[in-house]
């Protein structure tokens, strides 16, 4: 899966004041990552807040950076949940056509154990019409899925890398040092992306790609290529804003980097709010730090 070396961007979706999805904005946004040097889209994850998009939303979504993508980058689809039979069902059902890989998060909520998180992807495994890449962000999924449990999983044929977002560098280099050689293990945490591609890791699917793409994929790229003093040079440039966008929820940071760059809104949908004045003044000053 050569296509998921380097840096992959999951898209936010935005929105007009009306919560309506504003594609025009998506569209100058696909542009811009393309630009700038990105290597992937990731289309309908976490940060593309597809948690409160509706079916048809999720497919005009699919559709409008398809068109804007116009076949340049790769595309990975966001497909997950907690509930095993509805993604297996999703996952033949869905038109999975222009994707090259789809992204599943370990099941959230339930909290199952680690015998669980195994099964709930060997079940997936079995229908997936694509390669699957699996994620553990145990700060959302209340689970960390460990590394013998992914260790497990790389074994299946159908998983080809995890995004990896547990902030522990020791499990992770626990699953680098005994991962299969074509697994690739991709970072889930933007501020740790240079110090887990030391270690080996393959690349990263970043938020603060959408405000710095020709830095952070620079960076990402200089790892690739073994220049460590640029990949040190652009991982300080970026480290102090790809901290700050999660200072007070995520997409709504990104979200308001984006405006200040003149991208889209600032607009989420609820639960999800806007940062608070403090976080919005040092984010705004982060927009135009480079």
């Amino acid at each position: 899966m050569k296509e998921l070396i380097g840096t992959g961007v999951a898209l936010i979706t935005p929105f007009k004041d009306d919560y309506s999805i504003d594609f025009d904005a998506l569209t100058r946004i696909v542009e811009q990552q393309i630009v700038g040097g990105t290597n992937y889209l990731v289309v309908l994850g976490t940060t593309g807040e597809s948690a409160t998009l509706s079916s048809d939303e999720k497919t005009a979504v699919i559709e409008c950076i398809k068109t804007a993508n116009a076949g340049r980058l790769p595309l990975v689809l966001g497909i997950g949940g907690n509930n095993t039979a509805e993604v297996c069902h999703l996952m033949k059902t869905t038109d999975v056509s222009g994707f090259c890989a789809i992204l599943s998060v370990s099941p959230y909520y339930n909290k199952p154990n680690q015998e669980g998180i195994y099964q709930h992807y060997k079940s997936l495994c079995e229908v997936t019409p694509l390669p699957i890449i699996i994620y553990n962000v145990p700060g959302r999924t209340g689970m960390n899925m460990t590394a013998e449990t992914q260790l497990r999983l790389a074994e299946l044929p159908q998983v080809v890398a995890t995004k990896e977002a547990s902030g522990n560098m020791e499990q992770v280099m626990q699953i680098l040092a005994k991962k299969p050689a074509d697994f690739l293990v991709i970072s889930g945490d933007d501020a740790l992306t240079l110090p887990m591609m030391a270690c080996g890791a393959s690349g990263v699917i970043s938020v603060i790609n959408h405000a710095f793409p020709v830095q952070f994929s620079g960076m990402v790229k200089a790892c690739l290529e073994g220049q460590w003093n640029e990949a040190k040079s652009l991982h300080y440039q970026t480290m102090e804003s790809a901290i700050a966008i999660f200072a007070d929820g995520s997409p709504s940071g990104i979200k308001t980097m984006l405006n200040e760059k003149g991208l889209c809104g600032t607009a989420v949908r609820q639960p999800l709010w806007p940062v608070n004045a403090t976080v919005e003044a040092n984010l705004r000053r982060l927009a135009n730090s480079l």
